[in-house]
């Protein structure tokens, strides 16, 4: 078998191309449904939940590329002419269907790709480019933007899926002609009819008409709402009180990395407070930190987090350290030493923050970090080994803060 197109057959490649597609099509679909339906309710559920997410993504990117080569080889290879060219709705209707095929097998795996990277945390793809894309920021924003966008594209796929099956089923059952054996494994050449001219599928009428149902498409996920995701819903956030301190902070960051999965995935609070009392002269101080733990975002975990089984912001919407500040102790890897009780999820425990800290001119900088043990606070008890959630949560801090005067 020829491995090129003819105006009457289709070559090996395009046949392949053309097989190998569907096929992973064909499970791409089952595999995202059945992923997405699953519980994560304890460990084994969610490992399970993952691996079939982490089959389904790097499936898609395969598909991404397959379609890439498929679309080129296409794009420069003649096209067997239509069997019909007298029908000329029909013949118009296919092609546009083919367009519609072509892109959605590009913007579905692309969205679903950028919705990955814009993300952090739950099933890598198994590949080794890491699972970045340039140009696409760790972005809540973004991710729920393309996850709404592969729905819509993934919902064009499967509406021009049917149609092509549809069709190729008709030419096979009620024409009775050889459309379908030009795409089969074996099937040989068919002549077109004498006035059926050999043509590339270059003509602009179809692919405008693919862009149209596109473009229609997204704006019906539009007006649905779908682009600004469809977390859990919203936890009330603590309104936390103003803090009279003698350093005011002026910028700074909370943070905390847990493993998921072997990966590390890394989120932020964005609401808390620092009352702050400290001497650089003696070194020595205390301080109090109010966080609103609602206000947390973990990549595409957030939901899960802040329910019951982890932080239950609900319950227990604020944690507070309190602490005494003073030279560390001699061997310890920073200088200062921030000693107290961490108050989580109506738990309270010692907490020891090592620190490192520069004062100049009334501004000071500081940078620490301190590692708990998620179980200790009951976080994740239905997790109760590191398989899918690590035991161990990083807290990383980082401010500025400025000595108020009198």
């Amino acid at each position: 078998m020829a491995l090129s197109n003819t105006a009457q057959s289709y070559g090996s490649l395009s046949k392949a191309l053309h097989w190998a597609t569907a096929l992973s099509i064909l499970a791409l679909i089952p595999l995202g449904i059945i992923a997405n339906g699953l519980p994560f309710d304890t460990s084994e559920q969610l490992a399970r939940k993952a691996l079939l997410f982490s089959v389904h993504k790097t499936l898609g990117v395969t598909v991404f590329f397959l379609a890439l080569v498929r679309i080129a080889w296409m794009i420069r290879q003649p096209k067997p002419a239509p069997l019909h060219p007298e029908r000329r709705l029909e013949t118009f209707a296919a092609e546009m269907v083919h367009w519609a095929l072509y892109g959605a097998l590009v913007l579905v795996p692309l969205s679903g790709w950028i919705h990955h990277a814009a993300t952090t945390g739950f099933a890598p793809i198994w590949w080794p480019f890491g699972q970045n894309l340039p140009m696409v920021p760790k972005s809540e924003t973004v991710a729920h933007l393309f996850a709404g966008l592969h729905v819509v594209f993934e919902r064009v796929l499967v509406i021009a899926l049917a149609l092509h099956i549809a069709g190729a089923l008709k030419h096979r059952i009620i024409d009775k002609d050889g459309t379908l054996a030009r795409m089969l494994p074996g099937g040989g050449a068919v002549a077109p009819a004498p006035t059926a001219p050999s043509h590339r599928a270059t003509h602009i009428l179809p692919p405008l008409g693919a862009i149209a149902g596109f473009a229609l498409a997204i704006w019906v996920g539009s007006l649905l709402g779908i682009y600004h995701g469809k977390d859990a819903a919203p936890v009330a956030r603590a309104e936390l009180a103003a803090v009279a301190s003698d350093w005011q902070v002026e910028t700074g960051t909370l943070s905390i990395t847990v493993s998921q999965l072997s990966a590390p995935v890394t989120g932020a609070f964005e609401d808390w407070t620092a009352e702050i009392a400290y001497d650089p002269e003696t070194r020595t101080g205390e301080t109090t930190v109010t966080v609103a733990i609602p206000s947390l975002t973990l990549g595409s975990v957030t939901g899960q987090a802040l329910e019951a089984e982890f932080f239950d912001a609900t319950a227990h919407p604020t944690a507070t350290y309190t602490a005494t500040i003073a030279p560390a102790p001699e061997g310890s890897d920073a200088p200062l030493m921030a000693t107290g009780l961490l108050t989580l999820k109506g738990v309270e425990l010692p907490l020891a923050l090592p620190f490192d800290l520069s004062v100049t001119e009334g501004l000071a900088e500081m940078t620490g970090r301190a590692t708990v043990q998620r179980l200790d606070f009951g976080i994740g008890p239905s997790y109760p080994d590191e398989a899918s959630v690590g035991f161990a949560v990083e807290i990383d801090v980082t401010l500025t803060a400025r000595r108020q005067e009198g």
